[in-house]
């Protein structure tokens, strides 16, 4: 029969622990006891705050009072004036009419910053921009992470020409003025609301509200304005009529997509819109949409990461651009919308904003059709207008541009661009006798 030695560690017995063994030196404070021995008294228990970080605005129509000027000041009452008076751009918009990339350039060329076109409108960052369509006043509209909008005249060089509203109580994601109506600022918020700033009347009508699906992007399906395309974060589209009575929606559809960050109608075949969702660019039919689950007519998947946008181009829609999170920027081919849309053109281009700043988003300039403004990241900073091949067509920089600028919107018939950060500034670029 085998035996088995145990090892000495096993047979050696373990020494009883004292009864006035002094343990482990515990901190005091934990303990509760202040040095003298004596328990201290429980410390009282905070409050639970249940109000809301960004209570909802009252339903219904908000006046149109500037949070940083008195509501009485009769230069506001006189800016409202003009800007309602103020005459849309001419939307005759053919091939025709597009300058040769030659004469671009140079036009491009003549765009400066300067100290005077830089002016911080909003409290904290940027999250949308607008150029008012005027020929001859420039009026920048900027919507912002806290819910405000502000409205900066800078035909007139001073303070007052700064104008900071509160319609919304979360981030404004979109903001358009009326292509019908220009004295119109459209602006859609997180906040379930998208409302209609009238310079005319002084007010902010509440056009859709849906507080249980939060909207994130929207575009104008009809060309006077009249019916609206709404994208929401959960997938939904919603079809919004401003002709009839309510704040509701007309028709409320499920998309094939997750989620949905920006949406474009298409500018000649108005029944065709595109959408950016997480990972694929979708092209719908309007007519084909429905409650269930709408299928796309095609679906752009090339794209690896996390998508920020996607645009028809201006005049015939015959291009897209995307914007991705994989550090690319592409162009597609949408002049046949059929089964498949071709990929003409991969940029390189860093969209790694972070977390502070807000996405880049590539936008069309509506006076070339093939040419696109983004931001960037590069030292020093500046705005870059890149041609569809990939071709850098200008590079808008100056010492009064120190930081990134994300979003930005190039004026329809003028050589002015204006650029938001997230420090709540604008920065605008004009042509020298713009000023």
């Amino acid at each position: 029969m085998q035996t088995f030695l145990l090892p000495f560690s096993y047979l050696r017995k373990r020494p009883k622990k004292k009864e006035n063994e002094i343990g482990c030196r515990r901190s005091m404070r934990l303990l509760k006891v202040d040095p003298s021995g004596v328990s201290l008294p429980e410390a009282p228990t905070q409050p639970t705050l249940e109000e809301e970080e960004n209570p909802l605005l009252p339903p219904g129509p908000l006046e149109m009072i500037p949070e940083n000027q008195d509501d009485s000041n009769e230069l506001f009452k006189a800016s409202l004036k003009t800007w309602a008076e103020m005459s849309k751009t001419n939307n005759e918009r053919t091939a025709e009419r597009l300058s040769s990339i030659k004469s671009y350039k140079a036009n491009l060329s003549d765009m400066v910053i300067s100290e005077a076109t830089v002016r911080k409108v909003t409290r904290g960052a940027i999250t949308s921009v607008a150029l008012h369509p005027s020929e001859v006043r420039t009026l920048v509209a900027a919507g912002a992470k806290s819910g405000q909008i502000g409205l900066w005249d800078l035909t007139r060089q001073c303070e007052d020409g700064v104008y900071a509203f509160y319609p919304h109580s979360q981030p404004v994601s979109c903001l358009y003025f009326s292509p019908a109506n220009p004295a119109h600022l459209l602006s859609l918020s997180y906040d379930g609301t998208l409302r209609c700033g009238d310079f005319s009347s002084a007010v902010f009508e509440e056009v859709y509200r849906n507080e249980g699906s939060s909207p994130s992007s929207f575009d104008f399906l009809a060309e006077d304005a009249s019916t609206l395309l709404v994208g929401h974060w959960d997938g939904h589209l919603s079809l919004v009529d401003r002709r009839t009575p309510g704040t509701s929606y007309e028709k409320f559809f499920n998309s094939s997509l997750g989620k949905i960050r920006t949406v474009h109608v298409h500018p000649v075949s108005r029944q065709y819109f595109i959408t950016a969702g997480l990972r694929d660019v979708h092209i719908y039919d309007v007519r084909c949409l429905n409650l269930r689950g709408s299928q796309p007519l095609i679906s752009l998947a090339e794209h690896s990461k996390s998508i920020a946008s996607a645009y028809f181009s201006p005049v015939t829609g015959n291009r897209v651009v995307t914007t991705c999170a994989d550090c690319k920027l592409r162009v597609f081919d949408s002049s046949s919308i059929s089964t498949q849309i071709p990929l003409l053109t991969t940029i390189r281009h860093n969209t790694i904003t972070g977390r502070w700043l807000t996405r880049f988003q590539a936008v069309w300039d509506p006076k070339q059709e093939d040419c696109f403004i983004v931001g960037s990241m590069a030292h020093p900073r500046r705005v870059e207008i890149l041609h569809e091949t990939g071709k850098s067509v200008r590079s808008l920089l100056g010492e009064c541009l120190v930081s990134v600028c994300s979003l930005n919107v190039m004026h329809p018939t003028r050589y002015v661009l204006a650029g938001g950060n997230s420090s709540g500034r604008l920065h605008v670029f004009m042509r020298q006798e713009s000023f």
